[in-house]
């Protein structure tokens, strides 16, 4: 029976959480049709797994959230597509205090269909332009032909939201070019990913899924510091299937990656939190971003960034001594 060990996280502990803001001195032993338990040990393996400091993304230290903010170079994306226009939103939101700017012109969003690779190229590229001397710049796609065309522009990572799965040319492209990668979990494809999402234990099953891909990423020859890791918040998940990873987001740690979390405003926080429009869900999205920071949570991708930059001021604010 496998083991996972979910490091609990405080602001005081024995250890310090991926080099980063938090400390734990306890875990949560999560087996499979077992009750969590809590214990006050791990292997050394999982223990240097939680506790080594993950390496700088794209000249950012990880060892305090970082803000990635959503340019999405679409017609028809859930929350803002055709709202504006890219190469305008990279530069405002650069201006908020984005440090990321995640560029992307194919949705993903349920129901989606496939962009050509050309104008999936032809939408992004002046966004990205636009945004490379700002800020660091993310391209959003699954495709390899279009990775190559965005890294070419000035983008520095990639962010494949299939984790390697629907492009065979991806990761071999990712690993000649040296660049970063963001390997996201995700249950079919956006047509159909949300027909009738099924797991055993969601939160298990999903870890599993990213370490089968973190180690296809290096067998192309991608070293694990150059890997971050995205548990896939409604991508092939119902409401009950993104609480349950989110409750325990913290297990990811233990693949040894950086975590980004991308939760802005998607549907479970409208049906929870009664925001029928997703512009409306700013609040609740803060509200999840900030959870996920209280479980070491690295990356954190959102629509609202001056918002966000707010809100992690105040956080630090008021759990942060000073002399």
């Amino acid at each position: 029976m496998t083991d996972y060990f979910r490091p609990i996280p405080c602001e005081t502990g024995r250890w310090q959480l991926a080099g980063g803001w938090l400390r734990f001195s306890r875990f949560e032993l999560l087996r499979r049709g077992q009750a969590p338990r809590v214990v006050d040990s791990a292997p050394d393996a999982v223990l240097a797994a939680l506790t080594g400091p993950r390496a700088p993304l794209l000249g950012l230290s990880q060892d305090r959230p970082r803000i990635m903010g959503i340019v999405n170079a679409t017609p028809d994306s859930f929350s803002d597509g055709g709202a504006y226009d890219g190469a305008a939103q990279a530069r405002r939101l650069a201006g908020q205090g984005a440090e990321i700017l995640d560029i992307g012109g194919e949705s993903t969003r349920p129901g989606a269909q496939e962009v050509p690779a050309a104008e999936e190229i032809a939408r992004v590229t002046p966004a990205i332009a636009a945004g490379r001397a700002l800020a660091a710049v993310s391209i959003d796609t699954r495709k390899a032909e279009v990775a190559r065309a965005a890294i070419a522009a000035g983008a520095g990572l990639v962010n494949d939201v299939s984790g390697f799965d629907f492009d065979p040319a991806m990761a071999a492209t990712v690993a000649t070019a040296g660049v970063p990668v963001c390997l996201m979990h995700a249950q079919g494809i956006p047509q159909t990913m949300q027909d009738n999402p099924t797991y055993g234990d969601v939160l298990l099953d999903v870890y599993d899924a990213l370490a089968e891909r973190i180690a296809r990423a290096e067998a192309a020859g991608i070293r694990r510091d150059r890997i971050v890791i995205d548990p896939g918040i409604g991508f092939g998940k119902t409401q009950a299937h993104n609480l349950a990873i989110l409750r325990r987001i913290s297990v990811y740690h233990g693949l040894g990656c950086a975590v980004l979390l991308g939760v802005s405003r998607k549907r479970f926080i409208g049906s929870i939190g009664g925001a029928d429009e997703p512009a409306e869900r700013m609040a609740g999205t803060l509200a999840v971003t900030l959870a996920g920071v209280a479980q070491g949570i690295q990356i954190h991708r959102v629509h609202d960034v001056a918002e966000t930059r707010q809100g992690l001021a105040l956080w630090r604010a008021v759990t942060t001594e000073t002399s």
